[in-house]
């Protein structure tokens, strides 16, 4: 075999090998490319499972702001807890006028302390004008009137003055007896829940004691219910 054949020879297999591993060459780039992908695919993945903890976090501050607002209600609920026949909650407050109305004024008297959302308003104007009616009947059967509401002690004195009330009406801007006498806590108007007074009537006995509880009052005839329990007494 001459020498050039040999060259020949050994060129061509060379070359068969080298056609070989282009193929090779192509498939660890293909490797290298999705490689290279799975990274990224997983970077997506990571951020599409981020919102739903994102979601479970505001879960929970929802419900802790409600577990926030369950004790305000509760306690609401436990000061409008006053029932018939307990030792009515002493107060000190002033009253339109200037002067300072107490419980122990009351001694041994029957007492009505009738308790209205807000001065110069239809319903608590139409009350206090009931009241006001029959105070000479009120106090021939021993038995003395009080008007309480949060407002300031001029919005009263206006409120009397504008409508002729001869009821003394005493101002509770801390809401302190309103709590005590349970005529303060939830109410709802236009589907919004706030704290305010809640219209309410309680009668005293001569011996200090809750006698009657009127609660969720509706003003129409409620004076003369009142009047005819004080009676009875």
């Amino acid at each position: 075999m001459s020498k050039k054949s040999r060259k020949k020879s050994s060129k061509t297999p060379s070359g068969s090998l080298t056609a070989k591993k282009k193929p090779v060459k192509a498939r660890a780039t293909t490797q290298t490319r999705s490689a290279k992908t799975q990274p990224a695919s997983a970077g997506k993945s990571t951020k599409t499972g981020a919102k739903p903890a994102s979601h479970k976090a505001a879960s929970k501050r929802l419900k802790s702001s409600e577990k926030a607002s369950r004790p305000a209600a509760a306690t609401s609920g436990a000061k409008s807890a006053l029932a018939e026949g307990q030792k009515a909650p002493a107060f000190r407050l002033p009253r339109d006028g200037g002067d300072v109305v107490t419980l122990s004024d009351y001694a041994g008297q029957k007492l009505v302390l009738f308790f209205y959302p807000r001065a110069d308003t239809p319903g608590c104007t139409r009350e206090a004008i009931d009241f006001t009616r029959l105070k000479s009947d009120f106090t021939a059967a021993g038995t003395t009137v009080l008007g309480i509401s949060a407002d300031p002690l001029k919005a009263q004195e206006k409120f009397r003055d504008k409508h002729g009330l001869g009821i003394p009406l005493i101002s509770d801007e801390q809401h302190e007896m309103l709590a005590a006498y349970g005529a303060w806590g939830e109410k709802s108007m236009y589907g919004k829940t706030f704290l305010g007074i809640l219209r309410t009537s309680v009668l005293i006995g001569t011996d200090g004691k809750v006698a009657r509880i009127w609660r969720n009052v509706r003003v129409d005839g409620h004076a003369d219910d009142v009047l005819a329990a004080a009676r009875s007494l």
